[in-house]
């Protein structure tokens, strides 16, 4: 994929909204004037990103401390505050990270923002299963013989029905070696409130188009995998911080889950 395409900073992009929402600075006018639009029908949105980011965070721990030592960001995102290489870091483990994001700005900032010897950016559509595995990136970074840890954060939502979402995380589980974990949030309307819809339909209009899924329908992604306890659950209820409170509608419009590539 082309590295150096002219970006259009008056299109609002996911990971620049995304960022917006949490609070950074990594965002353009256009960012901001949609993200206004969307906060207008769902004043939750940024509690409901930021438990998503903690989610995150504590996933990436529990590998650490599960032995993982190899992760690879799908659909990334800016890689700012509790960005797996920091994590990491912060265990004071000696870990790997490969990010992967198609987004032309994404990729140039990450080459920024997570530099050094252990960490390492592609910019690729992670549909293409054979592009990001067989990247030079991944070649230079990974021991594909050892377990590696797949981050799919709040980005299955913006895969079509079309292309398949389940198909594209049982490629990755099935070119990975045993013992390899997957770490997933996706977004849910399980209580059908209509302002989540209405925040959908200005997101998918002006930023890009998102598929809400039920429980169902995102648990068939994990088939093939081991769920760790507690299972597929809201992403706050996963292993949760006892510090940290939750309002309760944070949890009803995303689930999250860690599982596991089984040993032969």
């Amino acid at each position: 994929m082309d590295e150096n395409p002219s970006v259009d900073y008056a299109r609002p992009s996911i990971a620049r909204v995304y960022d917006f929402f949490l609070g950074g600075d990594l965002n353009s006018e256009a960012d901001r004037q949609v993200a206004e639009k969307i906060l207008e029908a769902m004043p939750d949105l940024p509690d409901i990103l930021r438990a998503n980011r903690a989610f995150a965070v504590r996933a990436v721990r529990y590998l650490v401390e599960a032995g993982i030592r190899q992760f690879l960001d799908l659909g990334s995102g800016l890689a700012t505050t509790g960005a797996a290489h920091e994590v990491v870091r912060d265990a004071g483990a000696d870990a790997r990270v490969l990010y992967v994001d198609n987004d032309p700005v994404v990729a140039a900032h990450n080459r920024l923002l997570a530099p050094g010897s252990n960490c390492a950016v592609l910019r690729a559509d992670l549909r293409d299963t054979a592009e990001v595995l067989g990247s030079p990136q991944a070649a230079d970074l990974f021991d594909f013989d050892q377990p590696i840890g797949v981050l799919m954060i709040a980005v299955l939502h913006f895969v079509p029905h079309a292309d398949r979402p389940g198909d594209i995380v049982a490629r990755y589980r099935d070119a990975l070696a045993p013992g390899s974990c997957l770490a997933l949030t996706h977004a849910e309307n399980a209580e059908r409130r209509p302002s989540t819809f209405q925040a959908a339909r200005v997101y998918s209009k002006d930023v890009a188009e998102i598929h809400l899924r039920t429980r169902t329908e995102i648990a068939a992604f994990l088939d093939g995998w081991d769920l760790e306890a507690p299972g597929l659950v809201p992403a706050p209820d996963w292993h949760p911080d006892p510090a940290t409170l939750v309002r309760p509608t944070v949890r009803q419009h995303g689930v999250a889950a860690v599982a596991r590539k089984p040993l032969p």
